[in-house]
């Protein structure tokens, strides 16, 4: 009982933080006040985590490097998440719960503080129940999970970029919705969901819905070919983890890029950025379908050194796969073209990249991941990147 009393009063006590700080000047005197408070906090167990959490946030608003809607959307973001999460398990319904609560509290921080800066507290959110999902049962999860939303409103309220609500409201309707229905099909888990839904926002705002359905392309060619055979994929030891679900890692690794190119793309205006996106993305369609389909088609030849390897090692290619590649390249490229995306010339560059881009995830693999030097998520990481600069080059030689 007591240590129910003492959660709540570590809610309420943070909840009047948001409340008194346009109050108190300068921001480090409420800094101040905060730790002070946090260290109290500290010494009732149940609340520990949460005074830890409060911590940076409170230094980095001290140091004014956080604006004060973003300190206080990121206190109410946080206290919203463990009301929902206390005593909850983590099922869909929970994050849902939770993304309505912190909508409304931010809505109402914001109409508080009388600032408009929907975009960064949509960021935020979706940012927080990502953190959540990968977090999950984690003790350092809450300081993580605050320096990320924060850090990310930062961020986006840098950029500068604004966007009607009736954009905001679509992209979100369309990404979460693809998103879910990517968890329920079992194609994504819970992290996958969101940090899928993420990467959705962003193509959708700061590009359209054009780099958005391109994406989703890439994702269904994926999705087939990892279903391709995947019963031998499983008596040979080579099937995807999971029955094939994408969680965090998978999709950013294969859309990091894409999504950073539509961010420059956004606030720039530069068509460098539609070749680094449509060549990234070609890259991860080759390279996901020659791994899928080309492993279980014919024998895989390490790309180094032109030997015999094991079904399924790093590096290892196969004339099927390189095809298939190609394929899937191409296709990608044609579909950039008809969607308007990119000129003929560009989608030939990048038909070219995604086939180089392919090839690089196989050197990659050779050269760094099967040392350990980094993981598989590292090495589709370079081989996206490397693509899409490859289809910049080629496009400017073009």
């Amino acid at each position: 009982m007591m240590n129910d009393l003492g959660e709540r009063l570590a809610t309420v006590v943070v909840l009047s933080f948001i409340l008194i700080a346009p109050f108190i000047q300068p921001p480090w005197l409420l800094s101040i006040i905060v730790l002070v408070s946090a260290l109290v906090m500290y010494l009732i167990p149940r609340t520990r985590l949460l005074a830890v959490a409060l911590v940076p946030i409170a230094i980095l608003f001290g140091l004014s490097i956080l604006p004060l809607f973003v300190f206080c959307c990121t206190l109410a973001i946080l206290v919203t998440g463990e009301i929902t999460f206390h005593g909850r398990d983590g099922r869909m319904a929970t994050y849902i719960i939770h993304i309505i609560l912190a909508l409304a509290a931010c809505a109402l921080v914001l109409v508080y503080l009388d600032v408009s800066a929907p975009l960064v507290v949509l960021f935020g959110i979706v940012v927080a129940v990502l953190l959540k999902a990968i977090l999950y049962r984690r003790e350092d999860s809450l300081m993580i999970e605050a320096l990320g939303v924060a850090m990310t409103m930062v961020l986006i309220n840098e950029l500068n970029y604004s966007a009607d609500l009736a954009l905001i409201a679509f992209a979100v309707v369309i990404a979460f919705s693809f998103g879910f229905f990517s968890y329920r099909t079992g194609t994504a888990d819970v992290s996958g969901l969101f940090s899928g839904a993420l990467i959705g926002i962003v193509l959708i705002i700061f590009a359209d819905i054009r780099w958005f359905i391109l994406m989703l392309a890439f994702f269904i060619l994926g999705s087939a070919s990892t279903r391709y055979r995947f019963l031998d994929k499983e008596k040979m030891g080579v099937e995807q983890t999971h029955g094939g679900a994408r969680g965090y890692l998978n999709v950013f690794a294969n859309g990091s890029v894409s999504a950073g190119a539509a961010v420059l793309w956004g606030v720039t205006g530069s068509p460098v950025f539609l070749a680094l996106f449509v060549g990234s993305v070609a890259t991860a369609a080759a390279d996901t379908m020659a791994s899928e389909i080309g492993v279980t088609e014919g024998e895989p030849y390490l790309i180094t050194t032109g030997k015999k390897v094991r079904a399924g090692t790093n590096g290892g290619v196969t004339v099927a796969g390189e095809l298939v590649s190609l394929a899937g390249s191409f296709t990608i490229s044609l579909l950039a073209l008809l969607l308007g995306i990119v000129d003929l010339p560009v989608a030939l560059a990048c038909s070219i990249a995604g086939f180089i881009g392919t090839n690089i995830d196989s050197l990659v693999g050779a050269l760094m991941e099967n040392p350990g030097m980094i993981g598989n998520a590292g090495t589709n990481f370079l081989a996206t990147l490397g693509g899409g600069v490859v289809a910049v080059v080629i496009s400017i030689l073009l």
